[in-house]
């Protein structure tokens, strides 16, 4: 008997991927352990017993060596340190002592995704003490085009455990914390307190609103970052006197107005700019360096290739997070509801509207046992033009849900070429079906072609990745 040659090839593509991913992750192994010795090596080699008194012709100088081996230069920073962080250390406004202060410092990063991957992998370049990372999500293929601090060895596993491998191969002198968890009003305050900065590299608005009232109530400072499509933005909040989240957005915006990477779509090296803007306010705020970005914003418009300032709004005293008559207790903040309060999900999982009788829809599965069948019929795909581009179902025609009402006709002409009996009535014999991404707009566009007299419209539970799931797993997702 033969050999099924696609089943075959299938098993060793899979032995392969596997081999690959034990490969990625041995080398990260030996690139940590091959720092932690070199940092062995370093303090052995210069090991001393006894401290003595380093004799020098300066009678200022307090350069002494300790018993471990290890000169004490006044500062704290230890011989490989100096030369790790060497290039940072010859800056004069940042100096030894910026140092100094970044590595008794601690960050906590929301989400190791397009902001958290940039932010994380300087935080710990640059040298900050301990770094905590919270995310509960797993590595997907689709996240890589921006994520970068992940890699194809990594899908399917945990984003946390991805970037803390990440971390410590840059650098195993920081402490990491990994978090395996959704950041929630049960653990945020425990998680959260721990820490002397946050940054928030999330992508909703219940997160948004939920990390900056623990901060408020815990007094820390804020570096919050926002990227989609071609442009970004980043301020710091809870700093200084400064606003927080809720000072300058005292009222969620509209549930239509809430978009995000998976839906809107966005250009991988946007979030990368944002996140590598928030380790840099993180790295100002903990070395107290510089000027942080408190009462100011920073607005990043990629295509045109512009950076803007502007000044935002102050501290409301009326905020019903930080005002004076007003502010959040730890009690209280357990006691909200931000997916209430906000009226959004806090779930990645995509909306799924239930809109229409179960007779006006049929499952995709069922779609593709009529076109088996050979039944005549018209398929009006109502996603946006650029994504009927990149990938549709044969014969279908593209009519985007906000033209629907102007091109009523087409779907009547259609009909109308589909129908041997040549019935110009919009009842023709014809079936029409109604497709989009995720069976949600089709919904919608199957009630307005009701209400204007196409009876037989039909909506496909799921749209287009029900078909890739359910009918046929080699068409394209995005």
């Amino acid at each position: 008997m033969e050999s099924d040659g696609g089943s075959d090839a299938y098993e060793i593509r899979q032995k392969i991927e596997t081999l690959k991913a034990s490969k990625n992750d041995i080398e990260r192994q030996i690139s940590a352990l091959d720092a932690q010795l070199q940092r062995i090596n370093n303090n052995e080699n210069n090991h001393i017993k006894t401290k003595e008194k380093v004799n020098s012709n300066d009678s200022s100088s307090s350069l002494t060596l300790e018993n471990n081996g290890s000169f004490d230069f006044g500062h704290g920073l230890a011989s490989d340190m100096i030369y790790r962080y060497s290039r940072q250390l010859l800056l004069p406004s940042f100096g030894v002592q910026g140092q100094a202060n970044l590595l008794k410092s601690s960050v906590l990063v929301i989400g190791a995704g397009g902001l958290g991957s940039p932010a994380l992998l300087y935080l710990a370049a640059c040298g900050v003490g301990r770094i905590g990372i919270v995310d509960h999500d797993v590595v997907e293929l689709n996240n890589l085009h921006r994520q970068i601090i992940h890699g194809e060895a990594y899908i399917g596993r945990s984003k946390v455990e991805s970037a803390a491998a990440a971390c410590r191969a840059i650098n195993s002198t920081v402490e990491i914390v990994e978090l395996k968890e959704a950041f929630r009003t049960t653990n945020a305050l425990d998680i959260v307190r721990k820490y002397d900065i946050v940054i928030d590299a999330t992508d909703n608005v219940p997160s948004r609103y939920m990390i900056n009232d623990c901060c408020v109530v815990l007094g820390k400072p804020l570096i919050s970052g926002a990227a989609l499509g071609l442009e970004g933005q980043l301020t710091v909040y809870n700093y200084n006197g400064g606003p927080c989240y809720r000072c300058l957005f005292p009222t969620p915006p509209p549930t239509t107005a809430c978009q995000r990477c998976a839906d809107s779509g966005v250009l991988g090296v946007v979030p990368g700019v944002i996140g590598c803007l928030q380790a840099l306010e993180a790295i100002k705020v903990a070395s107290y360096v510089g000027e942080p970005l408190s009462g100011r914003m920073l607005l990043f418009d990629a295509l045109a290739g512009r950076l803007r300032i502007v000044k935002i709004r102050g501290r409301s005293l009326q905020c019903e997070a930080c005002g004076e008559n007003e502010a959040l207790t730890e009690e209280q903040f357990r006691e909200i509801d931000y997916e209430i309060f906000t009226q959004t999900s806090l779930s990645t999982v995509p909306l799924k509207l239930n809109l229409l009788p179960v007779g006006s829809r049929i499952s995709s599965k069922e779609y593709r046992e009529r076109v088996v069948k050979g039944e005549v019929h018209v398929l009006v795909d109502v996603r946006p033009a650029h994504h009927y581009k990149i990938v549709s179902l044969p014969k279908s025609i593209n009519i985007p849900l906000p033209s629907l009402e102007a091109r009523l006709p087409e779907i009547t002409s259609a009909l109308v070429n589909k129908d041997d009996s040549k019935n110009a009535s919009i009842d023709s014999n014809v079936s029409l079906y109604v497709i989009c991404r995720r069976g949600n707009d089709s919904q919608r566009a199957v009630q307005y072609l009701h209400k204007m007299g196409f009876s037989s419209a039909k909506d496909i539970i799921g749209g287009l990745e029900s078909w890739a799931h359910d009918v046929d797993p080699n068409f394209p997702t995005y």
